[in-house]
């Protein structure tokens, strides 16, 4: 049964809170990244970026790097820029996003539920990443952004959720990307033990987002243990941050594919081997998406197709080969193109849904890519039974929302 625990979180202080949270340092170009930190001294960034302050540089994922990633969170600690919890809370937190609205439990769960299969994975991870994560986690000590998990709906703890948001929130404030981010804290006893309870009952939860910070934090607990003679299970390091979404709050988007060109094949060339596989239409739209599964979008030479995939293209029975992913893959991409590995070949781009059809047509007409496709979106049941089966999905299966800001609601288990 799920574990799910309220635990005493380190966040921001209430008049700092829209200017610390931050998205995660990925999403930030050069120039943007230097233009946040420049401008604001409270950013989540600092502590993530710390030669900044000192101009002294690091080598990033250095134990050097991250003693002063340390050093500098504890100094927004002691600044008062993050207070502490008087005692152990769930975190109802909200975003709204484009018109969606996303609401989650913020709270930690336990290594022993990710060891023993009740956490399920739908994605491979990568071992050398693992150990740099747990490397992070092992110096600097805390969870900055949590992975993203999704529950069955639950109607008690939906009728809970819908009672706390109903009082005055503890944050509310919108960022510059027009996301609206609203903050909730539950630590009354009943209701605490309304949700724990809840889970418990819950034979298994799903990773949506956030495979490898759920790796590395079972690396670190396993090597943790190994040092420590008579470990409880209780210690610190045997929890890490979540956040907790039913599956009807989650959205998840298509993950599309750039190729960068098509040999000396041309495009008419392309579109009648194309129809051994998939039954092609030329499509007159200035924009297009597929519009049902086993449904792929083609753009290329300013012009967009249908291809639809024909019988015996796929296993329906099968949770990865009936997987658009692995239809393209397996028809397109590595017979006509001769990419067979999606992580290594760099031939291939890839472009999260959440941005459009539109970003595939800019990036074709731009010369970035030579042609592109589109995805129907992955359902969550496929998601799930993939998971259940204990299957891997292809590499950039799904784009999930909602995205989390680092530095919101913090982990600390260094005490």
């Amino acid at each position: 049964m799920a574990t799910v625990l309220p635990f005493r979180a380190l966040r921001p202080a209430n008049d700092k809170v829209h200017l610390v949270a931050s998205r995660s340092v990925d999403g930030y170009d050069s120039a943007d990244l230097r233009k946040k930190l420049s401008g604001n001294p409270y950013t989540f960034l600092h502590v993530i970026n710390p030669d900044f302050d000192d101009a002294i540089k690091t080598k990033p994922g250095s134990v050097e790097r991250l003693l002063k990633v340390k050093r500098k969170f504890k100094a927004f600690v002691s600044e008062k820029i993050f207070k502490h919890d008087p005692k152990p809370a769930y975190y109802i937190y909200r975003q709204v996003k484009n018109g969606h609205e996303y609401t989650g439990i913020i709270a930690c769960t336990s290594i022993d539920d990710y060891l023993s299969g009740v956490i399920k994975i739908h994605e491979q991870t990568l071992t050398k990443r693992e150990e740099k994560l747990m490397e992070y986690l092992d110096v600097c000590e805390f969870n900055a952004e949590p992975v993203l998990f999704c529950y069955p709906n639950d109607q008690q703890l939906d009728e809970l959720i819908a009672r706390i948001c109903k009082a005055a929130p503890e944050y509310d404030f919108t960022t510059t990307d027009r996301v609206r981010h609203t903050l909730w804290v539950m630590s009354d006893e009943k209701n605490v033990n309304l949700v724990s309870s809840r889970f418990s009952k819950m034979p298994a939860i799903y990773i949506a987002d956030g495979h490898h910070r759920s790796a590395s934090s079972a690396l670190l607990g396993i090597t943790r243990r190994k040092s420590i003679k008579d470990f409880t299970g209780k210690e610190a390091f045997n929890f890490y941050l979540g956040i907790f979404f039913a599956e009807t709050q989650l959205e998840i988007y298509d993950y599309n594919r750039l190729v960068k060109d098509m040999g000396e094949r041309s495009t008419k060339e392309l579109l009648e081997v194309l129809e051994e596989k998939f039954y092609v239409q030329e499509i007159d739209k200035a924009i297009y998406k597929p519009e049902q599964k086993h449904e792929l979008s083609m753009y290329a030479d300013g012009k967009w197709y249908s291809l639809k995939a024909r019988r015996g293209t796929y296993n329906s029975e099968d949770p990865v080969g009936s997987l658009d992913a692995s239809i393209l893959t397996k028809h397109i991409l590595s017979p006509l193109f001769k990419i067979h590995d999606l992580k290594t070949d760099k031939r291939v781009g890839f472009v999260p849904g959440i941005k459009g059809p539109e970003a595939l047509k800019e990036a074709v007409d731009e010369g970035r890519a030579a042609v592109a496709f589109g995805l129907y979106p992955v359902t969550m049941d496929h998601l799930k039974w993939i998971a259940d089966t204990e299957n891997i999905m292809p590499p950039k299966s799904t784009w999930v929302e909602p995205k989390m800001r680092s530095g919101l609601v913090i982990y600390r288990f260094d005490e």
